[in-house]
């Protein structure tokens, strides 16, 4: 029998808050993937700091609320002492692709067998409103009320280039289609990499743009390098344009805790 898995503490996030997307979405990516065997025991949920981290009070799993930026590594460290537990990592766009970047590239440069699951919303909306790493130029917000003058990342791109073995993009307005997302990530057995657009409706309202241009990709060869980097520029974060969301990249290759198994 599945268990409950709501617990018993208020959810706090803002009415209409994509989060709850994500959480529901998640739930019934676990409870379908318990039926086909997942131990759910033995799955860990880890999350940072910002307005994604309270979806780990909110499951009802074995999970770890981290410092600022630093899910990743604690989650590094639960597989290389247990390699029967499932590190299913939480994070924000300012969290993973700011404070915490060099644990993200450094993770999935040595394929730890961890899944990062990131809340992309492109503010940093717990703070109320300032610029992120993927907030477009020109973003005007609490700390840039004239706009920004940077660039944003391209988590795709940096992803393919730190060479994660399983990298694609998803949309919590295709709510379907990300619960298939995160099956095949969960499934991949190595560094898995979902970078999940979400708006916020509070600092940064994009449903508008998303709905315009955000498509789901054609089935096409994954296990290709270059073409998994040329869908990975087709939107850049910033001119605009359409927005393919899938799976861009999945390889099979030794994880991390394989090889010092092996070295061992």
């Amino acid at each position: 029998m599945s268990r409950e898995m709501d617990t018993k503490i208020e959810k706090t996030w803002c009415p209409g808050c994509a989060n709850f997307t994500i959480e529901a979405v998640f739930k019934n990516t676990l409870l379908e993937l318990e039926k086909e065997g997942l131990d759910l025991s033995k799955v860990v949920v880890l999350s940072g700091i910002g307005c994604h981290g309270k979806i780990s009070d909110y499951l009802n799993l074995s999970s770890f609320y981290s410092l600022h930026g630093r899910a990743i590594p604690v989650a590094e460290g639960i597989k290389l002492a247990n390699k029967d537990l499932i590190p299913i990592v939480f994070v924000g766009d300012g969290d993973a692709y700011g404070e915490g970047l060099e644990h993200l590239i450094f993770a999935a440069k040595r394929n730890t067998n961890i899944n990062v699951f990131v809340h992309n919303n492109r503010v940093y909306g717990l703070t109320t409103g300032q610029f992120a790493p993927t907030s477009p130029e020109k973003f005007k917000g609490r700390s840039t009320p004239k706009g920004s003058v940077e660039e944003p990342l391209n988590p795709i791109e940096l992803m393919l280039a730190s060479k994660a073995s399983f990298v694609a993009r998803g949309y919590t307005g295709k709510a379907e289609h990300l619960k298939d997302l995160m099956k095949q990530a969960l499934h991949h057995r190595g560094f898995s990499f979902i970078d999940i657009l979400q708006p916020c409706l509070a600092y940064f309202d994009s449903r508008d743009f998303y709905g315009k241009n955000v498509y789901e990709m054609e089935a096409q060869d994954v296990s290709n390098f270059n073409s998994a980097m040329a869908k990975a520029l087709e939107w850049d974060y910033n001119n605009g344009g359409k927005i393919p969301v899938g799976v861009f990249y999945n390889q099979k290759k030794l994880t991390f805790e394989e090889k010092i198994c092996l070295t061992n």
